[in-house]
């Protein structure tokens, strides 16, 4: 793979940071996202589907999955854990790229809980009666584009 770095095409490019409200606005655009969590006192990550619900990050997990048993908590906020997702062009490499830090939480309520089964499907052929969500805490954003081209967004 060839990597154009020369001085034009870097002096041209520009990273811009995003305000949270974009950033979730933007996260809430693509399905796609990478959950990390402490599995065995190491760092873990995992690719999953999600969707955006009233600020908070929901996706599908199932009973035995490690997150699952993470987030399901003593009475306490929750696990902390890192979301991140992106739609950066391999080719250009713009595009955007958002993180979010906060707690997750095993959604409980059996009414929210089927509210999450009908809005979000499961990319493989398993059951996953299981929901976390995450309220997030901290969120960082990053727009990478060029002068003189619109935004990828």
């Amino acid at each position: 793979m060839a990597h154009d770095n020369s001085p034009a095409v870097a002096a041209s490019r520009r990273r811009v940071e995003l305000d949270s409200a974009e950033a979730l606005r933007l996260l809430g655009t693509v399905s796609l996202g990478r959950i990390v969590f402490t599995r065995h006192a190491l760092p873990t990550v995992r690719p999953v589907n999600h969707v955006l619900d009233r600020g908070d990050i929901v996706i599908r997990t199932h009973e035995a999955a490690a997150l699952t048993s993470s987030a399901q908590g003593n009475g306490g906020p929750g696990v902390v854990v890192a979301y991140e997702a992106d739609a950066i062009d391999p080719d250009t490499h713009l595009g955007w790229s958002v993180v979010v830090t906060g707690y997750a939480r095993l959604v409980t309520d059996p009414g929210e809980l089927a509210r999450y089964e009908r809005m979000l499907r499961p990319w493989a052929e398993q059951s996953m009666d299981r929901a976390v969500r995450i309220r997030p805490d901290l969120v960082t954003g990053v727009l990478l584009t060029t002068d003189g081209w619109p935004d990828p967004v």
